[in-house]
């Protein structure tokens, strides 16, 4: 999300605003610098950039294991499959603003900063609140953010958070599960983390996916229990004295932009971030960074500032990543 491309047309440097081109210019771009620097996007999904329409992802299967064959032996007869793919389409996002004559005759500075300001959060929160909501909608396979309907669906076909995903190579005779139903505790959070670990590729083969990340919306309570989850050095559900094993092994990420309840309960997710990065599983794409255009409106005399930008995101490959709550009715129950 970082820089801008910044136009303007030669009319604008011979008219009143010629002089506040440059500090508008600036602000923009300050403001867009500080709104990433806050951002969780870049540290849930993975970020990519394109030059192409479309994007697509797949999934391979694994290479089989390395076989004994005794002494000069054939090699093995191994080989691998592409498994599911996913084709992510970037979406084109427009928004503007405009600076009138009177703001800069009347050397109305502070106006106008706030106006440019506006413009650039506004930006930002789009991306935010685009990212958050995907997130949030992984349990179904549409999602309508803007009055468009986006596909949400993970590689496979089903939802990104599901008790059934299938297998490329063993089609329904092999199924696992990253959704699960239960209230967050020490206990729950220590199954969730150990199902992950148990994750297996397309033909059963074990993947050591670490989870390192849990991902909460802006919940007091929630927030109270993941946080004396993994900070206390002892067993927080009991008087004992048992050494809690989880300290110091979570990065917890609270994004206010997530809904507060799903399905009417608290949830949380878990996360391996070195294995979203590596298998992609959840790429955000940016296809055109934020593109300002100022020119003046020649109905109102006003300098309009028009911000276009293409990006778009999607589920590729679910095992990265797991979503635990009390209100998902479809999930593997966890006791």
């Amino acid at each position: 999300m970082a820089g801008i491309i910044f136009s303007k047309s030669s009319g604008v440097n011979d008219s009143v605003f010629g002089k506040s081109q440059e500090p508008i210019k600036a602000i923009i771009n300050e403001q867009i610098e500080a709104f990433q620097n806050k951002s969780l996007i870049d540290k849930i999904y993975t970020m990519e950039t394109s030059t192409n329409f479309a994007e697509k992802y797949t999934m391979e299967t694994s290479i089989g294991d390395f076989v004994p064959v005794g002494e000069n032996g054939a090699y093995p007869d191994n080989g691998w499959q592409e498994g599911f793919s996913k084709v992510i389409e970037p979406e084109e996002w427009k928004n503007r603003f405009t600076v009138t004559q009177a703001m800069v005759e009347d050397n109305k500075i502070s106006r106008i900063k706030s106006k440019s300001a506006q413009f650039t959060t506004s930006y930002g929160r789009t991306r935010e609140k685009f990212g958050a909501a995907l997130l949030a909608a992984g349990t179904g396979t549409k999602m309508t953010f803007g009055n468009r309907v986006f596909d949400v669906a993970c590689a496979d076909g089903t939802a990104m958070f599901n008790a059934s995903h299938p297998s490329a190579t063993k089609k329904n005779k092999y199924v696992q599960s990253n959704l699960f139903k239960a209230a967050f505790s020490t206990d729950v959070m220590d199954q969730v983390q150990e199902r992950m670990q148990d994750f297996c590729d397309d033909d059963g083969n074990l993947l050591s996916v670490m989870p390192d990340t849990i991902i909460i919306p802006n919940d007091a309570a929630l927030k109270r229990a993941v946080f004396a989850a993994v900070g206390s050095d002892l067993d927080p559900d009991s008087n004992n004295n048992a050494i809690n094993f989880q300290i110091g092994l979570w990065n917890i990420l609270v994004w206010n932009y997530l809904p507060k309840k799903l399905g009417g309960e608290s949830y949380f997710f878990m996360m391996d971030s070195q294995f979203m990065k590596d298998y992609i599983c959840m790429p955000w794409v940016d296809r055109v960074k934020l593109s300002v255009r100022s020119y003046i409106d020649e109905n109102t005399d006003a300098n309009v500032f028009a911000g276009r930008a293409r990006f778009g995101a999607g589920f590729n490959n679910w095992r990265g990543i797991s979503l635990c709550g009390a209100g998902f009715s479809s999930g593997t129950e966890l006791t």
